[in-house]
């Protein structure tokens, strides 16, 4: 195998390269499609709400539909379903281009397609996440594998929201979504490049398959506990995704542009917590790691929102970024380096329905109460929400002494 840093060891493995440029790409073209979208709705709406509304359309579906997806997805071949998805979303993207090309686009139809493209992510982020593993040779790259992961997610994050920016300052919304369609083929010929050998697959029932995942969750003390700060900081911190087109527009007075700075700040902010995990040699400080980063997402929240200086917003984001990121990609390590092979479908899916379906709920909140009380009230009320449960969590002699 070739010679790579430590840090970027797990592309190594060829076809973790292989999955690894194909998702580049793809995701690449997720965050132009979501930065365009978002701007798509303020622009024909005027409306916090449907923002709230339409993010929640999105991720909702992670929660009701995640878990059983996880029992679905150890029941099958892994890669060619996920070949099969990635093409589903291509054709979803495709649709969203032509119907906003058209101007047959409306709210109806942007919630509707919103709640499309969130059906098919509650299959597709689980699926690729248990894939990771069978794309490394070593069990012990993988941790190492999840980190790039994350960190070529928040690399996308960081480029994606400015490169949307000047895109919709050029063209227009559905020339975002067409170049979304073009991305996601990219990542189906790295998969169909891709050569796995059989793995065992879930028998029995399906009700069998997803109650014995469920147990293993409930019957871990420290992936409950995981999972806790996961669904309490996707809740509180992850909101801002929805009021960020307001302090754009309302707070600074800005426009497409300066809403793709926000996102690439926040982005910024995720690659250094991602580059920080990909150079982590031991998991075990990542349990304590979670309520740090917990923390600081609140008290970057408290700062965003009171802020009315666009440079000192910047760097709350890029702070709220690397909170949020941390929390969430070193619980996805935590547990991936613990869980039995036969099981991570499942167990990815109850993580990845947990961190987006909360999301999901978090986004509608904010969406609903800013309609009511205004951006910035939303995200100091998120902020004190957090510091709370974090001051109640750092008491748990759980992780007191881990």
């Amino acid at each position: 195998m070739p010679h790579w840093p430590r840090s970027m060891r797990a592309l190594r493995h060829r076809n973790f390269r292989l999955y690894f440029i194909g998702h580049a790409i793809s995701t690449l073209g997720t965050w132009i499609q979501q930065v365009a979208l978002s701007w798509l709705i303020y622009r024909l709406t005027d409306s916090v709400a449907l923002l709230g509304l339409t993010t929640f359309a999105a991720l909702i579906p992670q929660l009701l539909v995640g878990p059983f997806a996880g029992a679905w997805i150890d029941r099958h071949d892994k890669r060619r379903l996920l070949i099969m998805v990635e093409t589903a979303l291509a054709l979803q993207a495709l649709v969203l281009a032509g119907l906003t090309a058209s101007e047959q686009i409306g709210p109806t139809l942007i919630v509707a397609m919103a709640a499309l493209l969130g059906v098919l992510n509650a299959v597709d982020t689980p699926l690729r996440q248990s894939l990771l593993s069978q794309f490394v040779d070593d069990r012990a790259d993988l941790p190492n594998a999840l980190a790039l992961n994350a960190l070529l997610f928040t690399l996308s994050r960081f480029i994606g929201p400015p490169l949307a920016g000047l895109l919709l300052a050029l063209v227009s919304e559905a020339f975002c979504f067409t170049l979304n369609t073009a991305s996601y083929l990219a990542l189906v010929i790295g998969l169909a490049c891709v050569r796995l050998p059989s793995s065992p697959r879930a028998s029995g029932s399906f009700a069998n398959v997803f109650s014995e995942g469920l147990r293993y969750a409930l019957d871990n003390k420290q992936v409950k506990q995981l999972m806790l700060s996961v669904m309490v900081v996707n809740l509180t911190a992850s909101s801002y995704v929805v009021l960020l087109p307001v302090f754009a527009r309302d707070i600074f007075a800005g426009d497409a542009s300066t809403l793709g700075w926000l996102w690439g700040a926040a982005g910024l902010g995720s690659l250094a917590s991602s580059m920080v995990l990909a150079n982590n040699h031991s998991t075990a400080p990542l349990a304590r790691l979670v309520l740090v980063s917990a923390a600081s997402s609140a008290s970057a929240m408290l700062l965003f929102a009171a802020s009315t200086q666009l440079w000192l917003s910047l760097s709350a984001m890029a702070v709220l970024g690397f909170g949020i990121t941390l929390c969430n990609v070193g619980t996805n390590i935590l547990l991936q380096s613990d869980a039995p092979e036969a099981l991570r479908g499942r167990v990815v899916a109850l993580y990845t329905s947990t961190r987006f379906g909360f999301d999901a709920i978090g986004g509608l909140l904010a969406g609903l109460l800013a309609a009511q009380l205004g951006a910035p009230a939303v995200l100091l009320g998120a902020g004190a929400v957090l510091i709370a449960y974090v001051a109640w969590a750092t008491r748990r002699p759980s992780v007191r002494h881990e």
